[in-house]
Order: structure tokens, then sequence, then C-alpha cells
């Protein structure tokens, strides 16, 4: 098992916190100021946990250039307090971005109905429809 850093400690709280500021600025009818500091908690608490030179190389592959052009662009739209414009932005960029992690994370998904404490439980809610 490998061991956690310091850093990637720090940047675990820093992306905790970055999503808890999203949420609550979606919440809050799309506060810029909450959004925008969500933003940049989660980006430097990611740079955190990979490192700056991994975060960099992620964003600026040249097959995920279109993704990391619009995801950025969002949060740059959202600094400049136009949240919901750049939030969709951010989405779509989120979404080319982390396109070719979508069926690995569908697979653990529909992994978990094997647990048999879930499988039971997802079974008696479909009878109940």
């Amino acid at each position: 098992m490998a061991a956690i850093t310091e850093f990637q400690k720090v940047g675990i709280g820093l992306m905790g916190f970055g999503l808890f500021f999203l949420v609550f600025g979606v919440l809050f009818y799309f506060d810029s100021v909450l959004l925008a500091f969500g933003n940049i908690l989660f980006l430097s608490g990611l740079a955190f946990i990979i490192g700056f030179r991994r975060t960099a190389h992620f964003f600026f592959q040249r097959h995920k250039f279109r993704g990391s052009l619009f995801f950025l662009g969002g949060v740059a739209l959202v600094l400049c307090r136009w949240p919901i414009i750049g939030m969709l932005v951010e989405s779509y960029g989120f979404v080319l971005l982390f396109r070719s992690f979508f069926p690995m994370a569908l697979g653990f998904l529909l992994s978990v109905v094997n647990i048999p404490f879930l499988s039971s439980f997802s079974s008696n809610s479909s009878s109940m429809v």
C-alpha cells in the first residue's frame, strides 16, 4: 500500500473544501464567489495530490486539449462573474476530459450490485415500483 504524504493530505482537504464550496455555490443560485473559490481550491488540491507537473501534463495533452480549453475557460468565466455560463462550459470540458474514465466508473457502479447487502436492497426497491 502506498503511503500518503503530507502534501497529498493537504490536497485531499483542499479538494474536499473545493467540492463543498462548489456544491453550496450551486445551491445558492450560482453564487459566483463561492463557485470561484471552489474552483480555485479544487484545482490547487488536484495539484497537491498528483503534483504540479503531472497536473499540467494531464491538462495539456494533445488529445485532451479541447476539454482542457473548455474546462479552464469555464473556470475563467466563473472568475469573471459569469457563473451560469461558466459552469455550463466547465461541465462540458469536464465531460470531454474524463470521457475515457466514465466506462470504468460505470463498470464499478454496476459491480456494486454484486455486493450482497446492496443487491438485496436494490431488488426490494425495484419491486416497489
